[in-house]
Order: C-alpha cells, then structure tokens, then sequence
C-alpha cells in the first residue's frame, strides 16, 4: 500500500507539471508562428526580421506580468526552465563534431578569462565605490562573470548572504540578462556580420544566463541564417559554465579572509560542475562517430547518408523546439512588479558589470581576431 501511495503521489507530480510545459508550448509555437506571419504576410518577406523566439519571450512577459498566473502553471514553468532548457542544451551538441569543440574552445577560453577577471574586478570596485555590502557585490560579480541564478545561489551559502541579497543579485541577472538577449544579437550583427564564430563569442561571453544566451544565438541564428553563431555561443557559454567549479570557491576564500563569519563554510567542487555539459559534448561523440562511419559506407554501419542527416536534424529540430519553451519560461517566470521593490543601486552596479563584460568581450574578439 504504502508503494501505491507512493506511486500515485508521483504521478500527482508529474501531472502537476503538464499545464506549465503546456502553456510554454503553446507560447513558443505562437512565437514561431507569429514570426513566419509577420515576415510573410504582414512584410512580404521571405523571412522574417523578427525572431519567433523573441516573440516568444515577450509573449511570456506580457502573460505573466499583465494576468495573475494560478498557483497550479508555477512548478511547469519552472521545469520548463531548468529541465527542458538543459535537454535542449544537451541536443545542441549533435549540431558539433568533436573538432568543432576543440577548435571553437581553444578561441573561446582565452576570451573567457579575460572576461569573468574584468568583470569581477570591475564589479567589485564598483560595489565599493557605491558602498555595496561586500556579500552584494559577490553575488553581483559572480552571476554577471560566470552563469547567473546558479553561480549566485551557489556562493550565497559560502559568503553568508541574506535572502533579500540573493533576491537583488537574482534580479540583476534577469533584467541586464533578458536586455542583452534581446539586443545583443543586433549588436553583434552590427559589429560583425561577416565573422559568425565572432558573433557567437561576443554572445556566449557576455549575455549572463544559459538560457538567456540560448535564446539570444537562437534569435541571431534565425534572423541572420548563421547556425554556428549559435553553436559558439552554446559551446562557450558552456565553458563558462565549468568556470563556476573554481571562481565560487576563489570568491568564498576572498569574502572569508576580508570579512569576518561566523564560520567557515566549505564548499564541494564537484557539485558546482553543471552536468549537462557532459550530456553535450556526448552528443558531440555521437556526431563525431556517425560522421566518421558514414565515411565507410553507413553511419554506426547501419544508417545510410539519407537516414543520418535526417536523423541529426531531427534532433536539431527538437532542440530548438525546446529552447523555444524555456525562452517561453523566462518571459512567464519574469515578473516586473516584485523587480520594483529593489533598490537602485544594486543596479547601478549591475548594468556597469554588464557593459563592462560586453566592452571587455568585444575588445579581446578584436585583439584575438578569430
């Protein structure tokens, strides 16, 4: 009995979860939608200079700020945001070859580094100078350099930071964050329209959260027909991602030797590495073997050129389509009126961390010239 019960308070959960996934499907099939009929109908164009998934986003933000969303929507939009958004992350990875990751990675981590250095340091004197609680300006720091909501929730329990401290740096992240991902893919365009791996490190290195960077290669791969903007940017957002497992730590020994606590916290390195960085780069693996096997006769000896091209595009097609959701999520789970009751400067702090982390991403593209 007591596994029945058990088994039906699961499925009470999964159930639970339909009308938010739902809900983000329908919004990211009317941004799709309402995209091709824009540039079709409305423009006379054969493709629309309006992404769907921008329409998608902003299809979500007006929902979930103009009407009150019941209770029961919450904990699916939320899966949608974090589970589906990571299986299309994972899905990407059957777009790269493993030579496309060692050849995109090797541009994209000396980029890195200058970047999350410039914006912690930057973000940390700027704190300082508008008499920020030291435990604000971490959290600012790190969510702006490395990945967002999760590296700041991550240094939150190392640093002692209080829940309204957590919620302003949170905050930060979504406005600049949701800002840059709908202007960023222009802007990059703008500076460099001939060079799509350039515009794919400009977006992976300075947009703040995955999905927000999803969201912005996605955008750019659809109004401008460049799918390896898109795969720069997921592949270096990744690494930067992997980057949370050493600055969190560096940032807890900083605040712990400068500030007195009441205790030394520790901190599991192991914890901190996102997984679905390895489920990407197994698709890479995927990718990598059936491309190679093709070349005697059949992809894994039994798949023919035909049916393997169908194959990857099937899932790329999937990927998208889950990233659509997610970028549903984020409009749904952004809400403007709690972002009100925050202060200003927090967000002062926040938009010079964000436009030094672009200048400092457009600058070391120019000087690496990739």
């Amino acid at each position: 009995m007591i596994l029945q019960g058990g088994q039906k308070t699961n499925l009470q959960g999964y159930l639970g979860l339909l009308p938010g996934i739902v809900l983000a499907a329908l919004i990211a099939f009317l941004g799709i939608q309402g995209s091709e009929w824009i540039g079709r109908n409305l423009l006379n164009l054969e493709k629309s200079p309006i992404s769907g998934i921008m329409i998608a986003i902003l299809i979500g933000l007006l929902i979930g700020n103009v009407l009150v969303l019941p209770v029961w929507l919450k904990p699916g939009i939320q899966f949608s945001l974090k589970f589906i958004l990571r299986a299309g992350i994972i899905l990407l990875g059957i777009r790269l070859s493993l030579s496309d990751i060692v050849k995109f990675g090797s541009l994209a981590i000396p980029l890195i580094i200058v970047c999350i250095t410039g914006a912690l340091l930057i973000t940390l004197w700027l704190g300082r100078r508008l008499q920020l609680s030291p435990r604000m300006s971490a959290l600012v720091a790190v969510g702006t350099s490395i990945c967002g909501a999760t590296a700041i929730v991550a240094t939150g329990p190392a640093i002692e930071a209080k829940e309204e401290e957590l919620t302003y740096a949170i905050a930060n992240i979504t406005v600049f964050g949701i800002l840059a991902m709908l202007v960023y893919p222009y802007l990059a365009h703008a500076l460099f329209a001939t060079n799509q791996t350039a515009a794919g490190l400009f977006l992976g290195t300075s947009v703040h959260e995955t999905a927000q960077v999803a969201g912005s290669g996605l955008i750019y791969s659809q109004l401008y027909q460049a799918e390896q903007a898109l795969d720069v940017a997921t592949l270096t957002k990744l690494i930067r991602n992997a980057c949370m497992m050493f600055v969190v730590p560096l940032m807890a020994y900083v605040y712990q030797r400068n500030v007195v606590t009441s205790e030394k916290k520790k901190i599991n390195i192991l914890k901190l590495f996102p997984l679905f960085i390895l489920g990407f780069l197994l698709m890479a693996v995927v990718r990598t073997v059936g491309d190679v096997t093709l070349e005697n006769g059949a992809a894994y000896g039994f798949l023919s050129a035909a049916d393997w091209s169908s194959l990857t595009k099937t899932v790329q097609q999937w990927s998208e389509i889950f990233l659509a959701m997610a970028m549903a999520g984020v409009g749904l789970g952004t809400s403007f009126r709690q972002l009100q009751k925050l202060g200003l400067k927090p967000f002062y702090v926040g938009f010079g961390a964000a436009l030094v982390t672009g200048l400092l991403s457009i600058i070391g593209i120019l000087v690496l010239q990739p």
